[in-house]
């Protein structure tokens, strides 16, 4: 199925600066509207630097980015974005953290007092959606790993953006609670069908969760190749266990032991 275009990047490069040479080069891909896509590299090839371009945190030296039909001027406010350590404010409850972005994103910060109880709502709704009832009240310290992630996806999502950014986001945590997390991910994208990009060193993750994993190469990072994973939705854990989920895996490994080569 094709989506409409969300996110283009037209051969995209960027150098941080004159004498390190490009962090990126000549990318040009496209993301559908409510498509899934994962990133997997070795460390240093410019996936994180992909995820700046994206959301405008920085602009590229050559080439353009585009989201949502617009050209990408300065930092996006339709983004929400979950990274490898949860980064939860410890003096927060569970609730006041994930309610965060509402009081400092406009148009939401605007009207965040007037609109108060109907936000608190949004926030418990999204908490009981990942399985996090009855921890509103607690503090991050309170918390295991696994929740204070759960915590972290709520808080990105909580303005309901169009784009999600994930880097890294399981990478910390242990194999049985990031395949609980890879659920909660996947069932929160069946319900709302936000467009998602996911940066991931984990193979079985990228496959499990993504219509399309792009693999880029060593410094400076290109697009070296793209799968679309032919794997019928929605997708239960079994299926890693599957011939064809397995080939898929060692397919993208053996991209990436080239990319490693070469």
């Amino acid at each position: 199925m094709s989506h409409p275009a969300f996110v283009a990047f037209d051969r995209v490069s960027l150098a941080y600066d004159e004498t390190s040479g490009y962090a990126v080069e000549d990318i040009t891909l496209s993301i559908g509207s409510g498509e899934f896509i994962a990133i997997v590299g070795p460390s240093g090839c410019g996936k994180s630097t992909f995820m700046k371009l994206c959301t405008g945190l920085k602009a590229p030296t050559q080439g353009t980015v585009r989201v949502d039909g617009k050209g990408v001027a300065g930092p996006l406010k339709i983004v929400g974005m979950a990274f490898q350590a949860p980064n939860l404010l410890p003096w927060r409850t569970t609730l006041d953290n994930v309610l965060l972005p509402l009081e400092i994103v406009q148009p939401y910060r605007a009207s965040f007092k007037h609109k108060h109880d109907e936000y608190v709502a949004r926030a418990r709704k999204l908490l009981e959606t990942v399985g996090l009832e009855g921890s509103e009240g607690k503090f991050p310290w309170q918390l295991s790993g696994g929740m204070q992630q759960r915590a972290s996806i709520c808080r990105a999502l909580i303005h309901e953006p169009q784009l999600l950014m994930l880097d890294e986001p399981f990478g910390a945590l242990d194999a049985f609670t990031r395949e609980e997390l890879w659920l909660v991910l996947r069932d929160l994208w069946q319900e709302r069908r936000f467009t998602v990009v996911l940066v991931t060193h984990d193979l079985r993750e990228a496959v499990f969760l993504a219509d399309t994993v792009y693999c880029m190469s060593r410094r400076p990072g290109k697009i070296v190749a793209r799968r679309a994973i032919d794997l019928p939705r929605p997708r239960d854990l079994e299926v890693t266990y599957s011939e064809h989920f397995i080939g898929i895996v060692h397919e993208l490994r053996a991209h990436i032991g080239r990319v490693r080569k070469g």
